[in-house]
């Protein structure tokens, strides 16, 4: 059945080790009864300007059955303050940022942050992070992408024992962090347990890093080859490598299920393409051997798009995230699709 789910530090008698390390956090739900858990949000509303109007979505998808969520964080609502609200109107289900930048957020900033969402949410939070992009990073907040991998690497070794409450006494170059060594430096939220952390990481390197330091990835844009043949191979072995758990791995593709395959694609290519410009999206959708975005996304009539998900699933996938896509030649295909993931993530694929 496929389930979902560093540094240079001290054990302190605060560490949280153990809830980092142990089995299923509290409050996380242990995937669809039959397999890979099905993530999605339904179909409708839009921007929301008020409490109620953004918490409902979540509120929804908890009472239809589905055990995971997670938020987008790009120039709207900041993705960790609506984790917080969304945990305080849901009390089962489990919510993630898809993905929060590292560079804009120090690893401190990020931990107590992160620690307080979690105490919000009961333990239902998971903190998904990302690099970004260079031309973000450079462009929009005149910050430095130079060695990414790196920051990455040393991002989390900072970042981990804060989580735990461990001593962290970090040199190197792209950070130097002594906490938690003397009154005043500690990081204490109480209540606020480790929350498992997953990384958007595309490439083999970012991978590397990934499975060695943090517990799974969520991936956008890459298709079965190259999950089969590039993404869980590496990860899994750096886990491996280091004596962790088998990683999760949550795959997100845009989908339809709609007997009008062409307009679906094309609604795709409209919606999406941005990513196609993009040099990770684009390195990663070249490697499927496909030449865009409108290829790459799952539709079709029901056996066709559950002939698609069942490879993700045979190939590793423990988590796939459908992002509904609007057809506009056929308005009743996002609401068809919601139900149809609705009973895969009930029933199993």
């Amino acid at each position: 059945m496929f389930r979902a789910w560093g540094g240079q530090s001290l054990r302190t008698s605060r560490s949280r080790r153990a809830y980092h390390r142990g089995g299923p956090e509290p409050g996380a739900a242990g995937g669809s009864p039959m397999g890979m858990r099905i993530i999605t949000r339904a179909p409708g509303g839009g921007a929301a300007d008020a409490v109620s109007a953004i918490v409902e979505p979540y509120k929804k998808i908890e009472a239809d059955g589905f055990q995971s969520a997670w938020i987008g964080n790009h120039l709207n609502h900041d993705a960790m303050t609506i984790c917080a609200l969304a945990g305080q109107a849901t009390s089962t289900i489990e919510l993630g940022t898809a993905i929060v930048p590292t560079y804009p957020r120090h690893p401190m900033v990020m931990a107590q942050q992160a620690l307080t969402t979690n105490m919000v949410c009961g333990g239902r939070f998971i903190l998904g992070l990302g690099l970004s992009h260079k031309f973000i990073v450079e462009d929009w907040q005149g910050l430095t992408w130079s060695t990414p991998i790196r920051h990455l690497r040393e991002y989390l070794e900072v970042l981990n024992p804060l989580l735990d409450g461990d001593l962290v006494n970090h040199n190197g170059q792209e950070y130097r962090v002594h906490m938690n060594n003397a009154p005043f430096t500690q990081l204490d939220v109480p209540g606020g347990g480790r929350p498992k952390v997953l990384i958007a990481a595309l490439g083999p390197g970012t991978l590397k890093v990934t499975g060695e330091l943090a517990d799974g990835t969520s991936m956008f844009w890459c298709g079965p080859n190259y999950i089969e043949q590039t993404a869980v191979p590496t990860i899994t072995k750096a886990a491996d490598s280091v004596g962790r758990p088998a990683p999760r791995i949550i795959a997100g593709i845009p989908i339809s299920v709609t007997n009008n395959e062409e307009a679906a694609r094309a609604s795709c290519g409209k919606v999406w393409e941005v990513y196609g410009k993009i040099y990770s999206y684009r390195k990663v959708i070249a490697a499927e051997g496909v030449s865009g975005v409108a290829e790459m996304a799952i539709v079709g009539d029901e056996a066709t798009v559950r002939a698609q998900l069942k490879r993700l699933e045979s190939i590793g996938v423990t988590d796939y995230n459908g992002a509904i896509l609007p057809v506009p030649e056929d308005p009743d295909a996002p609401q068809r699709t919601y139900e149809f993931l609705k009973d895969l993530n009930t029933n199993g694929i």
